[in-house]
């Protein structure tokens, strides 16, 4: 197994023996955290199994990282953007990285997303600040525009707060049924999506929110597709082209990371806080976890081994394709086996300085 989480000014690089965490899966241990320097390699043993061992590789020390990305179908493939240097790209499970040119096609250095095709892990989509949305079809060794987006109507609405005479893609996801389908959500203004491949654009269908953090699909319900946004959540079952925003239960409603139950795509995760302030600000924050099966209202999921509440920024969650989800926040990696009933502290080294930070992504794949 290996997990790639992208922090503030870093990235953590964990892995385990594939075999040694299947057998240990809920034995994690919250043993107290060890400190370690900006490019460091460490192993920790977990208290209740010593055979599942994590190491923890840091890298990319010192870049302002926003995203990152890997596929199960190439898993020694690793993408990280950042937003002062472009995207960097490791082959090798992320032990090096190099820093791809893409200064002669992108608008910035700012990648501020990135989705891999489940269709074909050599396609890869980058959205970047200002926002625009490019595409490779060879593995991120070259890249043309998918143009027209900043030509929709809605475009001299959308604004980022913190830096309001910009915009940018914070989120990118392909369509799991069809290759040529792909949604945009635009921190802050419109959810965008293409039917052929980028070629034309519709934005803002009905229902649709207009500050969308992430966006999640399911590979066995055509047609479904999440949002978690500043604005709320909302789901749609027709590929973004009419949405509906249930809230019943939501207590917190500026809500960032959502992800499905891979086997019942009606049952959903979502991390939320009341604001940015405090989903974000690891000195200020307050944030919560909640889960939804259709047709039922939202409930909180407190007390359940995943920190929140005061002092804990956003959670953002990864799936390994079956009901295994992890999730990330200032106070640690968690990992739950039952979608949320209980969780347990992944025992990989966490030391007292991410408490202030707010992790930008995570990927998980088998290694």
């Amino acid at each position: 197994m290996r997990i790639a989480i992208a922090l503030r000014d870093r990235l953590l690089v964990c892995t385990t023996d594939a075999a040694a965490q299947s057998s240990s899966q809920s034995s994690f241990s919250s043993s107290s955290d060890t400190a370690t320097t900006s490019e460091t390699t460490s192993t920790v043993e977990t208290a209740a199994e010593p055979t599942a061992d994590w190491t923890t590789t840091t890298r990319l020390s010192g870049h302002k990282l926003r995203c990152v990305a890997a596929s199960p179908d190439a898993p020694e493939r690793l993408f990280v953007g950042t937003f002062e240097h472009g995207l960097f790209r490791s082959t090798d499970g992320g032990e090096t990285f190099d820093r791809l040119e893409t200064g002669d096609v992108f608008a910035s250095e700012a990648v501020m997303s990135l989705a891999i095709s489940p269709h074909d892990p050599a396609v890869l989509y980058a959205g970047t600040e200002p926002s625009r949305v490019y595409r490779s079809t060879d593995g991120g060794d070259s890249w043309t525009e998918l143009g027209g987006l900043t030509d929709l109507p809605s475009e001299s609405e959308w604004y980022f707060p913190p830096r309001p005479h910009t915009h940018h893609v914070r989120w990118l996801e392909v369509d799991p049924f069809d290759p040529d389908r792909l949604y945009v959500g635009i921190e802050a203004g419109a959810f965008v999506y293409s039917t052929d491949g980028g070629e034309t654009w519709h934005e803002r269908p009905d229902g649709s929110r207009l500050d969308n953090h992430s966006l999640a699909t399911h590979p066995d319900r055509e047609g479904r597709l999440y949002a978690a946004a500043g604005d709320g959540y909302a789901e749609s079952d027709d590929g973004g082209e009419h949405w509906e925003n249930p809230q019943d239960g939501l207590g917190h409603r500026y809500c960032w990371s959502v992800v499905p139950n891979p086997a019942d795509p009606d049952q959903v995760l979502l991390s939320s806080a009341s604001g940015a302030s405090t989903a974000h600000t690891a000195s200020r924050a307050e944030s919560y976890v909640y889960r939804r099966t259709a047709g039922a209202s939202w409930e909180g999921l407190d007390d359940n081994g995943l920190p929140t509440g005061d002092g804990v920024v956003r959670a953002v969650f990864a799936t390994t394709g079956d009901d295994t989800v992890y999730g990330v926040n200032n106070r640690g990696l968690f990992v739950t086996d039952d979608f949320g009933d209980r969780w347990e502290r992944v025992d990989i080294e966490w030391p007292d300085e991410l408490e202030m930070q707010t992790p930008r992504g995570i990927a998980v794949v088998s290694a």
